[in-house]
């Protein structure tokens, strides 16, 4: 292993900048007692990019590009001076790497975040990333042995669980074209991966959510635990149309069950003009059987 695995992944943690796919940097581990003097310098260059990054996430539309640009070309300079002076150092250019994929210069990322591998194979978040890049070049198989890398060395953290199982639906038609998987074994891997993230992360209700539309992607989904965790969304729901929301969902696995009544019990619960339309849906899935 690493001699400082999780030195590098505390500063990343810092960032804490939302990624694309609804998950963020992993979360803060141990620092070691004492700090090499590339680390200190790494550390000081991911204190002023997490003010970057939260700064430029606060001002939003208002952003101000150019200045941005100008920022993170001053970052960029000084990441690339710390890698002349220490150009062994795995955890340099994991940091850099991660923070290039934030800003979509992923070619020049996926060359840093490979450095930092072949360095050092043991750094979750390098994995998780190089897998994102695999995912999105349409190299599945490849990018599942990376995601399932970053959950080994780091089966704690909710987002590497999430993207897994992201990538297990998403791919879902290429993987069972590999002859390794059966149906029944990759729903039953994304769903448990979407559980997993779920249970790591409870605060994150999305993540919660995506568990829950996972039932839909089954072949045989557990319907009755589907509408527990259905339920649950809904207590935890902020606003009205958030909770009819909920409500549309548990009836559309009352639906899935045969309970007609109760999931016209539901529904009649549901008033948002704006969730009218899903509303009816269901209720015509209801109609053919009126007459029974």
């Amino acid at each position: 292993m690493f001699p400082r695995p999780l030195h590098v992944l505390a500063l990343l943690a810092a960032l804490s900048v939302t990624d694309a796919r609804a998950g963020t940097a992993p979360a803060p581990a141990a620092q070691p007692a004492e700090e090499t003097m590339a680390e200190h310098r790494l550390k000081d260059i991911v204190v002023r990019q997490k003010v970057l990054f939260a700064d430029a996430a606060a001002q939003g539309k208002e952003l101000d590009e150019a200045q941005f640009k100008s920022q993170v070309e001053q970052l960029t300079r000084e990441y690339e001076s710390l890698l002349r002076d220490n150009p062994e150092f795995a955890a340099g250019y994991a940091s850099y790497g991660y923070m290039l994929w934030r800003v979509g210069v992923r070619k020049r990322a996926v060359e840093i975040l490979l450095k930092a591998n072949q360095l050092d194979p043991n750094i979750p978040l390098v994995k998780n990333e190089l897998g994102n890049y695999l995912a999105e070049e349409g190299k599945p198989v490849e990018a599942l042995n990376y995601f399932l890398s970053a959950i080994d060395l780091e089966p704690s953290e909710p987002l590497y669980h999430y993207q897994l199982g992201t990538l297990l639906y998403e791919a879902r038609d290429d993987l069972l074209k590999t002859g390794e998987w059966s149906r029944a074994a990759l729903d039953h891997s994304m769903h448990e991966a979407f559980r997993k993230a779920s249970e790591l992360a409870p605060d994150r209700v999305e993540f919660t959510y995506r568990y829950a539309e996972s039932f839909y992607d089954m072949v045989e989904p557990d319907w009755p635990a589907a509408l527990k965790i259905w339920e649950g969304l809904e207590a935890r729901a902020q606003t009205e149309v958030e909770r009819e929301t909920m409500r549309l969902h548990q009836a559309n696995v009352l639906v899935n069950m045969g309970k007609r009544d109760r999931a016209l019990k539901v529904l009649d619960s549901v008033k948002d003009p704006a969730l009218a339309v899903q509303k009816q849906k269901l209720i015509a899935k209801l109609e053919p059987e009126a007459g029974k």
